[in-house]
């Protein structure tokens, strides 16, 4: 793999991994696809014996895991971050086959922090959760069968994106600005649900679905950093004229 396409920006993201032989074969996983950047979230055991067991040469990857209290803190820089999910939504969020994902990821991938999210063995990704995620990637599979172990599911995500760049390595893309990391991109939002309840556009006590569309409108548009801040220039602007009134 060349140095343009090491991977080095995407990060894999265990939310609450209840089992330790998970982390190991996660790890595993991602070290045989060429990926060194795992992140945990409130694991259940860790570290562990049966993590570095089930790791076997990969102890790098485990001795470099980073462990995070919060899904926010593990995505707060990346600037593309996809969700794995098998949850039918009541508001539909970009949902891509595995493949179709990943290419989304390599056109990425050189030139941005890149989240892959990865949720709990027994309940997956809350709707909280998936709803900081750029789009959702489902991995296809037996309808009548369809729960893969959670090292399983990381290593066909892994293998489809090693698979994808050895097959087509892409160039950076060039853009005047970078992207709106997942921090920039909630306090945008957060600052766009002050105004709208301070201007009486939102109702804090029933809200309904507004702040969940707003968001999917802004994750789906990816906004740079730039855009980002003009943005909240013309909500703070918005904002004292309102209070002028």
């Amino acid at each position: 793999m060349s140095e343009l396409n090491d991977l080095s920006n995407v990060r894999v993201v265990l939310v609450e991994p209840s089992h330790p032989g998970n982390i190991g074969g996660a790890a595993r996983a991602m070290k045989t696809m060429g990926l060194s950047d795992l992140a945990l979230v409130n694991p259940g055991r860790y570290p562990d014996p049966q993590a570095e067991w089930r790791a076997a040469g990969a102890q790098d990857v485990l001795e470099s895991t980073q462990v995070f209290e919060s899904v926010e803190a593990a995505i707060a820089d990346a600037q593309w971050v996809v969700g794995t999910s098998t949850r039918v939504r009541r508001i539909p969020w970009p949902l891509m086959k595995a493949e179709d994902a990943v290419a989304g990821i390599v056109e990425r991938q050189a030139s941005q922090k890149i989240a892959l999210l990865f949720g709990r063995e027994t309940s997956g990704l809350t709707n909280d959760e998936l709803q900081k995620c750029h789009c959702h990637l489902v991995i296809p599979a037996n309808p009548e069968y369809s729960s893969l172990n959670l090292a399983m599911a990381v290593q066909v995500v892994c293998y489809e994106l090693y698979r994808q760049l050895e097959a087509n390595p892409v160039d950076t893309n060039q853009w005047d600005r970078a992207p709106a990391n997942s921090a920039q991109l909630e306090a945008l939002i957060e600052h766009f649900e002050k105004v709208l309840v301070q201007s009486g556009f939102l109702d804090p006590d029933n809200p309904g679905q507004t702040m969940t569309r707003l968001r999917r409108l802004l994750t789906r548009v990816t906004p740079d950093e730039t855009e980002v801040q003009m943005l909240r220039g013309v909500l703070k602007q918005l904002a004292g004229r309102a209070g002028e009134k």
